[in-house]
Formats: C-alpha cells, structure tokens, sequence
C-alpha cells in the first residue's frame, strides 16, 4: 500500500508541476502575443471552463476504465495542450489551447483524487493531506524551473515543451504503482468493515461538505489573488515584502499539508479541521487588521495554516461514500467554480467597501468551516481512541 501512495504522490507532483510551468511564463506568453490584461482574463476564463465541462463526469468515467487509465489519457491531454500553449500564436489559439488544457487537466485533478481516496481507505490511512501538498511543491518546483529557464533565455515554447514531457514521464511512472479501484476496496475488508465505514447519501450531508469545500477555496483563492496587492497598496508594504507575504502563505500552506496526516491521526479529522479554520480567522484578522509587519506576516501564516486541510479533508470524506467517484467529482467541482466567481465577488465588493473590509469578510468564511467541520468526520478517526489507526 505504501507502493501506490508513492505512485499517487508523484502523479500529484507532476499535476502540480504543469500549473507552475504554465504560470512562470504567463509573462511571455503574453509579452509575445502583444495581449492585454483584459485579453488574458478571457483565455484564462477558458482554462476554467473546460475544468469545469469535464470535472462532473470524471467520476463516471473512473468507475467505467479505473483512474489508472483515466490519469493516463488526461495527462497526455494535459501535456500536448501545456506545450501548444506555448506555441500559440494568437489569442485565439492560446484560448483553444487553454480550454483543452482546462478539459483535460480538470479531469485529472479529479481522477487523481479518486485513487488517493482508494488508497487511502484500503490502507486505513489519512494521506490525502500529503498528497496535496506534493502537488503544492511541484508546483512550485514548475514554477523555479520556469523561473530559471526565463533567465537563461529560453522561449516559453522550449520549456513548456520540456516540463510536458518531464511531467508526463514522472506520471506515468507514479501509474505503475496505482491500485484498481474498482474491485471495490470497502467489499475485499469484509462486511464488518463496511458496516463500520461512514457512509453518506448524495443528499444533506454531502451538500454541507460541498459547502465547506466552497467556503475554503475562496478563502485559499483570495490569498492568492488578493493578499500581496493589499499588502502593498492597503497596508503600504513594498512590492517585494508584500511578495514576502504570499510566499509565507503559501509555505504555510503546504507545510501544513505535510504535517496534516499527523494532526488528522492525533485530533480526528473534524477537530482538525475546525481548530485549522479558527487559526484562519485570526490569521485574516492580523494579516489586515494587525499593526507592523511582524504580525502581518504572522497572520499570512496563520492564514495558511487555517486553510490547508479542509480541500484534502473533504475529498477524503466525499470518497467515504457510497458512490466516492462521483462525489469526490462533485466536491472537486465545486472548489475548482469557486475559484471562478470568487475573484470577481472580492473584487466588486472591494470597489464598494475596500478591499481590506472585502479580505476580512473571509473570516467569515473561516468562521463558517469550523462550523462545517463535523461534516468532514472520518469514519472512525474522529472517535476517542481511534488515532492509531492513522499511524
């Protein structure tokens, strides 16, 4: 079982990987199409329309062929479509090519997460947060090496064309370790087993988890869209400070994701949740509210840290249900919308309010998960005495 939770954390590297190539060289791309902001935001919209057309029906299509092979197909998608956006030339064919990498790597993303859940429940283990957060450091890992290849001097054509071929090839060596999960891990531990295992119906339970999801990616979102312009034009930091403070967030959060196994094996996964998101709401509240740097940064980690487990903890407990494909699928597509209209709604609230007011009205949201939190209960990990099963 540990072969094929190394196989999952390298297909989440490579997955992670192709978003930071693709974003270390957004400034080329766009320097070389002679393209605005405006522009930009309209082929950018095509990369989430097509995660969004293809992520509902991704779980369906795990449970026909196996995520093995779902992974495999996307990630060839993905990886053709990272390398003609390179060679787009016009925003037209950038937009084609976003959307096709949008269609297939939304897919993946889903697919991916379908086998992490497996494993994870066949091996009665909580490393859901792991994965995640090897998916954060191959992205930035993507990210240095197209930082690295903008300052040797190469085109955004050669690198995206390489880091396609690299991320590929570390997928498709993380595939020879994956499990079917379609011979149904829950029905081979026996029917004490599953009649221990928590189950959900396609109702309440999982529209709360949905709603959690929903609440943590738009307060994750927000940090990454909004937090280092506050820093610098709201609290008056320097541009490279105001950076300093995104890049803490997100160490935070990926650190957080490491350690998330751990504090998921020693509080259950609903407490860890909820005293996460309590550590959000004072993080927001010191990152906006909190006099000099020192607790502004401190509240950027906090924010973090607050934030971290609740995407990892919701596929988890959406995979413990009795059709987890095609929940893991629904809850995936609800964090990957909200990313969508989270932006513009900070935004628009910003040009009324501030954008200060609009960033402190997510420890609201912050507030709202650690309600949430029991929704996200493992199955027994939550129980008094039951923390060793994670260990």
């Amino acid at each position: 079982m540990n072969k094929a939770a190394l196989g999952t954390a390298l297909v989440f590297t490579a997955s992670g990987a192709i978003v930071g190539g693709w974003v270390s060289r957004i400034p080329a791309v766009v320097e070389r199409l002679g393209i605005g902001p405006g522009e930009l935001g309209r082929a950018l919209f095509a990369l989430g329309l097509g995660s969004l057309v293809s992520m509902p029906v991704t779980g369906h299509a795990c449970r026909r062929f196996g995520s093995r092979a779902w992974v495999a197909g996307t990630a060839l998608v993905s990886a053709a479509a990272l390398a003609a956006a390179g060679l787009a030339g016009s925003l037209w064919t950038l937009a084609g090519a976003l959307f096709a990498l949008g269609l297939a790597y939304g897919s993946w993303d889903v697919a991916m997460n379908v086998q992490g859940s497996f494993v994870d429940r066949c091996a009665g283990r909580e490393w859901m947060p792991r994965y995640h957060a090897c998916w954060s450091l191959g992205s930035i890992g993507g990210a240095a090496a197209g930082s690295l290849a903008a300052r040797a001097g190469i085109g955004a054509a050669p690198h995206l064309a390489g880091a396609a071929v690299v991320s590929l090839a570390v997928t498709y060596a993380g595939l020879t370790l994956f499990l079917d999960e379609r011979t149904d891990g829950r029905a081979e531990a026996g029917a004490a087993a599953a009649h221990e295992r928590r189950r959900f119906s396609a109702g309440r339970a999982l529209l709360l988890i949905g709603l959690a999801t929903l609440c943590a990616t738009v307060v994750e979102g927000a940090a990454g869209d909004w937090l280092a312009l506050f820093l610098h034009t709201g609290r008056g930091l320097s541009q490279s400070s105001a950076a300093l403070g995104y890049t803490l967030f997100a160490t935070a959060m990926t650190v957080g994701r490491f350690a998330g196994s751990t504090a998921v094996a020693r509080l259950g996964r609903a407490r860890a949740v909820r005293l996460g998101a309590l550590l959000g709401v004072a993080g927001i509240a010191a990152a906006v509210l909190a006099p000099g740097t020192g607790p502004m940064y401190a509240g950027a980690l906090l924010w973090g840290l607050g934030v971290c487990l609740v995407f990892p903890a919701a596929v988890s407990a959406a995979g413990e249900t009795d059709r987890p494909a095609e929940a893991i699928a629904l809850v995936t597509s609800i964090g990957y919308g909200s990313l969508l209209v989270g932006p513009p709604l900070i935004g628009a609230l910003a040009d009324v309010i501030g954008l200060g007011r609009a960033l402190l009205g997510l420890a609201g949201l912050a507030a709202a998960i650690a309600v949430l939190a029991p929704v996200l209960r493992g199955r027994d990990r939550d129980q008094p005495g039951s923390a060793s099963i994670a260990r």
